[in-house]
């Protein structure tokens, strides 16, 4: 299963570098698994939450012309995606607060 969270950021650097530099990731219990070299077209970092009870990983891209944040949460088997991302987001606010204009979360579509 996959969920999108999709965050509009004011005009400036790329997030998802901010976010893969942040010397304080771990302390809100993410870590980086994978990351493609910033500079490229497009960049992208894959998260996986590090916290008790959370499942999943989060694929992180960082569009510069629209400075929109993509984050796919992918989750397989009964993993649900609802901490994952509730967490995250909690992460974006408390170190990006600044950027963040609009944060969506938008569920997968019904089968």
């Amino acid at each position: 299963m996959q969920t999108l969270v999709q965050v509009i950021c004011t005009p400036g650097a790329s997030l998802r570098d901010a976010i893969a530099n942040d010397t304080r990731l771990g302390h809100h219990y993410f870590e980086i698994l994978f990351e493609r070299k910033a500079g490229r077209s497009p960049g992208w970092t894959k998260l996986r939450s590090r916290a008790i009870g959370r499942r999943g990983t989060i694929n992180i891209q960082w569009n510069g012309a629209t400075k929109v944040l993509s984050c796919r949460v992918v989750n397989k088997g009964s993993g649900k995606p609802n901490l994952v991302i509730g967490d995250f987001v909690n992460y974006l606010f408390q170190r990006h607060r600044r950027r963040i204009r609009l944060v969506a979360v938008l569920p997968p579509a019904a089968s």
